[in-house]
């Protein structure tokens, strides 16, 4: 292929035309950098949405039983996994082995989570007997605590609440600080499904999970 030489005039030009261009484009990413939101810390209080991811990877809980899906050591059992019930009683994940444990983290001002109680309630109802465990943690702070009482009586909750120690806390929302978070953990305590949100494919999952931890001897 032959190729000919620019004329020195269409040199010019061509610089010229191209100078142009790359200012233009410095001038748009100036404009566009500066209009772009920054990122924002996360507020200490994980947050509510109404868009439920379900298995996120590497959940930060894989076993409600420890290591290896035993409870080793009293060190290992209440590391990330204990929390204090409304009546003060102190509970371990470990507590539950042989038995369907669900896990929910919620507050008294998440809409979802709102959304999620009822169902968990009626899950509650529908299982207990074979072996269902629906323990709601609530994560709300301290400005929350006083509201727990109210939301019992609204929505009928008889399963157990309480609240995480900070440890637990600080595990569960390492890679999302998003509510309700809902655990299924089998009879062996292996981590069945991990829900983020709730909504009526969540609703319908969750069962799913629940159904099949019970399945699991």
């Amino acid at each position: 292929m032959r190729l000919l030489p620019i004329a020195p005039r269409q040199r010019v030009r061509l610089l010229s035309a191209l100078l142009g261009a790359l200012g233009l484009a410095f001038i748009v990413a100036c404009n566009s950098n500066s209009s772009a939101p920054t990122n924002s810390t996360a507020s200490e209080t994980p947050h509510g949405s109404t868009q439920p991811r379900t298995s996120p990877p590497l959940p930060p809980i894989a076993s409600a039983h420890g290591p290896g899906g035993t409870a080793t050591t009293d060190a290992t059992r209440t590391s990330a996994q204990s929390w204090t019930m409304l009546d003060g009683r102190r509970v371990q994940a470990a507590d539950y082995k042989g038995k369907v444990l669900v896990l929910d983290f919620w507050a008294t001002y998440c809409p979802p989570c709102r959304d999620e109680v009822p169902h968990l309630v009626a899950l509650q109802k529908r299982y207990g007997t074979q072996g269902l465990n629906v323990v709601g943690l609530n994560v709300g702070g301290d400005e929350d605590r006083p509201k727990v009482s109210a939301f019992v009586r609204e929505f009928g909750i008889q399963y157990p609440l309480g609240y995480p120690d900070e440890a637990m806390t600080s595990v569960v929302f390492a890679n999302d600080d998003r509510i309700p978070q809902t655990y299924v953990f089998d009879r062996n305590g292996h981590l069945v499904k991990r829900f983020i949100g709730f909504d009526d494919e969540a609703a319908d999952g969750l069962e799913a999970a629940v159904q099949s931890a019970l399945a699991t001897n």
